[in-house]
């Protein structure tokens, strides 16, 4: 039935996590998966999981195999790209379960996109379908009923809600929002992996490394069970004459070019081992203004579709992990008193997002000043750095954020 049926724009982490969420949540939902791309799959690099994404994997039952394949960093080592001096430390592993009741991972972003995907697929009941491009949505009429949802490949769905989690150029908030498309930020990630069996032994370390730089900087840290090197670098730039895609190939000669400084002994030998590297153009939005940004009837958006956010808070995938949790557990009280075909699917999504938006928001916000603080020169640099020494952990650490996600 078209009532208790949830469509999904999406099958990437804020699309898995929603459908497992909702499974887990409303048992008799019909719920289907709707994805562009020819397979299930996820590509990328690697990314950090703070322990209030971790505590949202725990709450799926998914921490066992969770630990199979990520890592989990003992330290947040901070340093100068150019001189390799100590700007800053915070002790993760211990302390991070200590404070917050659960540990900081670093995970290849297809191994978590894979732990997500087989965990849907063992519940059972989701239909999962490929080359399903959205083509228009059309809203029910104030006296209710479905919604409609057209995809390139001719097919029609109806539906009591759908939620659009097809990332930064999503079709579901072009149709929903009708806003202009995202800003290119001025910074172009560099992006690497190298097996740890590469580097010399006084390089293969357990900590994730901020290198911080004039106009740039550079994280490295462990993903694949340890076994591999993460390697990211972010500079300032322009737009690839090809945009429209978001990752591109790249040449190491424009990464030094790019850097504008000889780097430190250490992360010169990092750069120097990365075998391939690929290049993503930064682009985003401003923060969410509001729960009308995120939620409009029956109809949520999720993930970057909601709220894009640059990687200096290392918080993109939590967010979308957290917005996926929260709508779970709203359903699950909801659902408690009413069958899946009578669900109220416009309030749900309204409270689901009065809950989410400042949250995130304020996540846009401080993943934006870390990117102006990161790249910091001249007198703001030397403030920076004497308030990292001076401070240490206070100053690194989030307790508001990795003490999440807030209950909705």
């Amino acid at each position: 039935m078209d009532e208790a049926r949830v469509l999904i724009a999406g099958a990437g982490l804020a699309g898995l996590g929603a459908a497992l969420a909702l499974r887990r949540a409303a048992p008799g939902l019909q719920l289907e998966v709707l994805e562009q791309a020819e397979q299930f799959s996820e590509v990328g690099a690697g990314i950090q999981l703070g322990p209030n994404a971790v505590r949202v994997l725990r709450d799926w039952g998914l921490e066992a195999a969770l630990n199979e394949v990520a890592a989990f960093p003992t330290d947040l080592l901070v340093r100068d790209a150019a001189s390799g001096a100590s700007l800053g430390h915070l002790p993760l592993a211990e302390r991070a379960q200590r404070l917050y009741g659960a540990p900081y991972a670093t995970i290849h972003r297809a191994d978590l996109h894979a732990l997500l995907l087989q965990a849907l697929q063992a519940e059972g009941g989701t239909g999962m379908h490929l080359l399903q491009r959205i083509e228009g949505v059309q809203l029910p009429p104030e006296a209710g009923g479905p919604l409609e949802l057209r995809t390139q490949s001719g097919q029609s769905w109806s539906a009591a809600a759908l939620l659009g989690c097809d990332g930064l150029r999503s079709r579901v908030r072009e149709q929903l929002l009708g806003d202009a498309t995202p800003r290119f930020s001025g910074h172009l990630a560099y992006r690497g992996l190298v097996k740890m069996t590469r580097l010399p032994p006084e390089l293969r370390q357990t900590a994730v490394t901020a290198w911080l730089g004039p106009r740039m900087h550079a994280v490295h840290y462990p993903v694949r069970a340890g076994e591999w090197l993460n390697v990211v670098v972010v500079v300032q730039g322009d737009l690839p004459t090809e945009p429209a895609g978001w990752d591109h190939p790249a040449q190491p000669q424009a990464l030094w070019q790019a850097m504008g400084l000889l780097p430190q002994r250490d992360l010169h030998r990092v750069l120097e081992a990365v075998p391939l590297w690929r290049l993503w153009p930064l682009f985003g939005r401003s923060p969410v203004a509001g729960a009308h940004e995120m939620a409009r009837g029956p109809v949520a958006l999720l993930g970057d579709a909601a709220h894009p956010m640059k990687p200096y808070l290392a918080q993109g995938a939590a967010m979308a992990l957290e917005d996926a949790w929260a709508l779970g557990r709203l359903l699950a009280a909801q659902g408690e008193a009413a069958a899946p075909a009578a669900l109220d699917w416009p309030n749900l999504l309204l409270r689901w997002a009065q809950a989410r938006w400042r949250r995130c928001a304020w996540v846009q916000a401080r993943s934006q000043r870390n990117g102006t603080i990161f790249h910091a020169s001249g007198p703001l640099r030397w403030g920076r750095d004497g308030a990292m020494r001076l401070l240490g952990p206070r100053l690194i650490d989030v307790p508001r954020l990795y003490a999440g996600p807030p209950p909705p």
